[in-house]
C-alpha cells in the first residue's frame, strides 16, 4: 500500500462527507431519484470524475457515467469495457456510505491510473447509478435496469407521493424517457461489472477483516398489501361487529415474522420485513377502515422465497375472509437471486489476499445494482467492513483504513484483469 492510496482514501472520506451534506431533507440524508439533491450530487461527482481524467456524460435516465480510455484501440474493433461503480441515491434518513462509497472508490482507482499515466488494455467506465433504492417510485434498480435493457416502460406511469409521474420527473431532470431503450449497453463489449459496497452486516467486523468477496445476492420480493374493512366510531361499535383493517394487518405482520423465524430455525436464511404501514382514517377515536403495508421477502434460493410469498398471500386471504374484509396484494418489485461470476470473483479474492491474511466469501442479503447488471455481464462485489454492521441509518460508518484497503484491492484487481484480459 503506497502513499497515493493513503491520500486517495482520505480524499474519498472527504468526498463522502461532502455528499452527505446534499439532501432533499434538511433533517437527515435523503437523496432520491431525479430530485434537486441528486442533481447537485451528480454535479459534484462529475467534477471528481473529470479530475480523474474521465470524460463524463449523463444518459437518458440520469445515470452518471465517467469514461477512461483504453491503452490503445484494437484495429477495426472497439475495446472491451470494465464497469465499476454503485448508486448515488439513498434511502430516507440514510447513512453516508451505502452507494457513494462504491462510486468514489472507483473514481479513486481511475485517478491513480490517470496520475501515473497508465491505461489498461480495456476501457473503464465508472457508473453513478441514478436509482437503486427505489424510494421515490417503489421500483428498485431503475438506473441499472436501463443499462441492462430490462427496464419496464410501464413504470414510467408510476406516480410518486406528490402525484408526479416517473416520465415527468425524468424529463424535468434533463433525461429522455423516449430514449431509455437505446441506453442499453452492448453485452459483447463488456468485461464485467464490479461493485464495492459496505457489507451492511456484522461478519467482517467479527472476523476483524477489512474486505470480503460476495458469493451471491439474495432474491427479493416487495409487495404492497391492502386490507379494507369499515371505519366506525371507536366508542359505539361493538367488538363483534367491527371490521378493523388494522387488527387484520397486525395479525398478518405477526404471521410474516413467525414464518421467517420458523424457517430460520431450520437454517433457511429467510427474512420477512414490514417496513411501511398506513392506517386510515388515522384518528384515535375511529376504527381503521383501510390499512396499506409493505412486505419484503428475501432468500438466496428463489424457490424458498416464492414459497414464502405464496404462503403469506394465502394467510392474508384467510385473515380477510375470517374478518370479513377485502384484500389487495400487489407485487411492486421482484428480483431473482444472482450468483456472482466465479472467474471475476476469484481475481477479486486474489487481489484482496495481497492485503489481508484471508478473504471470506459472503452472501449478500441486500440487493445491489450488480443483480440487475448480471443479466448482461459477469458481476462481482467487494464488501467493506462497516461498524456494527449498521446500514440504512445515520450511524453507518466505515474507517479510512478499510477504504484504503478497498482502493488497493481494486487497483490490484485491475492489474490482474489486465494480465488476464
Amino acid at each position: 500500500m503506497n502513499a497515493s492510496s493513503i491520500d486517495l482514501a482520505r480524499t474519498v472520506m472527504q468526498r463522502i462527507d461532502a455528499l452527505a451534506k446534499i439532501s432533499d431533507d434538511p433533517h437527515g440524508l435523503t437523496r432520491t431519484f431525479c430530485s434537486p439533491a441528486m442533481r447537485r450530487a451528480n454535479g459534484f461527482v462529475a467534477s471528481w470524475m473529470r479530475e480523474a481524467g474521465m470524460e463524463v456524460r449523463t444518459d437518458a435516465i440520469g445515470n452518471l457515467i465517467g469514461h477512461y480510455p483504453a491503452k490503445s484501440k484494437i484495429e477495426n474493433r472497439k475495446s472491451k469495457i470494465l464497469i465499476l461503480g454503485s448508486h448515488l441515491d439513498t434511502v430516507r434518513n440514510a447513512g453516508t456510505f451505502d452507494g457513494p462509497l462504491g462510486v468514489l472508490v472507483a473514481i479513486a482507482c481511475v485517478q491513480q491510473l490517470h496520475v501515473r499515466k497508465i491505461h489498461a488494455p480495456f476501457e473503464i467506465e465508472v457508473l453513478g447509478f441514478a436509482d437503486e433504492e427505489g424510494v421515490r417510485y417503489q421500483r428498485t434498480y431503475l438506473g441499472s435496469r436501463v443499462l441492462a435493457g430490462t427496464f419496464d416502460l410501464k413504470d414510467l406511469k408510476r406516480l410518486d407521493p406528490d402525484g408526479i409521474s416517473m416520465a415527468k420527473a425524468i424529463r424535468a431532470f434533463g433525461g429522455n424517457p423516449s430514449a431509455l431503450r437505446n441506453a442499453k449497453l452492448d453485452p459483447k463489449r463488456l468485461l464485467g461489472y464490479v461493485e464495492v459496497h459496505i457489507e451492511q452486516g456484522p461478519v467482517l467486523e467479527k472476523k476483524n477483516l477489512s474486505v470480503g468477496v460476495v458469493s451471491a445476492i439474495t432474491g427479493q420480493t416487495r409487495m404492497r398489501i391492502t386490507f379494507t374493512g369499515c371505519a366506525g366510531h371507536a366508542g359505539t361499535t361493538p367488538m363483534n361487529l367491527r371490521r378493523d383493517a388494522l387488527c387484520a394487518a397486525a395479525e398478518f405482520i405477526s404471521t410474516a415474522e413467525s414464518l421467517a423465524r420458523r424457517r430460520n430455525e431450520a437454517d433457511s436464511g429467510l427474512v420477512a420485513t414490514v417496513g411501511q404501514i398506513a392506517a386510515l382514517p388515522g384518528a384515535s377515536n375511529v376504527i381503521p377502515g383501510k390499512v396499506t403495508l409493505s412486505l419484503d421477502i428475501r432468500h438466496a434460493k428463489d424457490s424458498v422465497r416464492r414459497q414464502a410469498v405464496t404462503t403469506l398471500k394465502q394467510r392474508a386471504s384467510e385473515i380477510t375472509r375470517q374478518r370479513k374484509l377485502k384484500l389487495s396484494a400487489e407485487v411492486v418489485h421482484e428480483s431473482r437471486a444472482v450468483e456472482c461470476d466465479k472467474r471475476v470473483s476469484r481475481l477479486l479474492a486474489k487481489a484482496a489476499m495481497t492485503h489481508q491474511r484471508r478473504v471470506p466469501i459472503l452472501p449478500s442479503g441486500a440487493g445491489h445494482d450488480a443483480a440487475a447488471m448480471a443479466v448482461i455481464t459477469p458481476v462481482a462485489m467487494l464488501f467493506v467492513r462497516c461498524k456494527g454492521g449498521i446500514s440504512h441509518h445515520p450511524d453507518e460508518s466505515v474507517s479510512e483504513k478499510d477504504v484504503r484497503v478497498s482502493i488497493s484491492v481494486m487497483n490490484n484487481f485491475i492489474q490482474l484483469l489486465a494480465q488476464n484480459a
